[in-house]
């Protein structure tokens, strides 16, 4: 590994971090790879009623550990659904096919840790490309395949209905 600012003490405030939008929830970058010589990222995941986050999906390089700080966030792991709430931890490992949404009718907010990082650059430039909805299918699955992300975008519709929600979601 690098040597990062991994010495750096600082604190990140509720207004630090470059923030963006996916294309259906929010993004705030709040540590970088870089700052943890590649250890892991933390992002924040601002989320309106009742969004859906993603089609179902698969990363091969890294594991997401979403802390939920505020409202309800639902969850698709393999075949089970879960619910969690303000304090718990939802833990998606690498290799399985999840997704996850807002499952209330007010906004939700998590920290997601993606360990190793990199996958934050992911983010970055989704959001540079206008996000899901408005870059075209051909740049997404480039982006994809880059950060050794499947992505199966005909899970949208079925998602949508099963769990009562709506994609794209609201920036907020």
């Amino acid at each position: 590994m690098g040597t990062g600012n991994t010495g750096a003490a600082r604190v990140v405030g509720p207004n630090d971090g470059r923030a963006g939008f996916l294309g259906s929830i929010g993004v705030r970058f709040m540590i970088e790879g870089a700052e943890s010589d590649g250890g892991f990222s933390l992002v924040e995941h601002p989320m309106s009623a009742r969004a859906l986050a993603a089609p179902l999906h698969r990363h091969s390089r890294e594991d997401e550990y979403s802390y939920v700080v505020e409202g309800r966030v639902g969850a698709l792991l393999g075949e089970d659904v879960i619910v969690g709430g303000p304090g718990d931890l939802i833990f998606k490992p690498r290799g399985q096919w999840h997704t996850f949404w807002n499952a209330g009718d007010e906004p939700a907010r998590l920290l997601e840790i993606i360990a190793p990082a990199g996958f934050e650059r992911y983010f970055a430039e989704l959001d540079d490309l206008g996000g899901s909805t408005r870059a075209e299918p051909a740049q997404l699955a480039e982006l994809a395949a880059r950060y050794g992300l499947e992505v199966n975008p005909q899970s949208i519709p079925e998602l949508v209905q099963r769990f009562e929600l709506t994609f794209p979601g609201e920036r907020l």
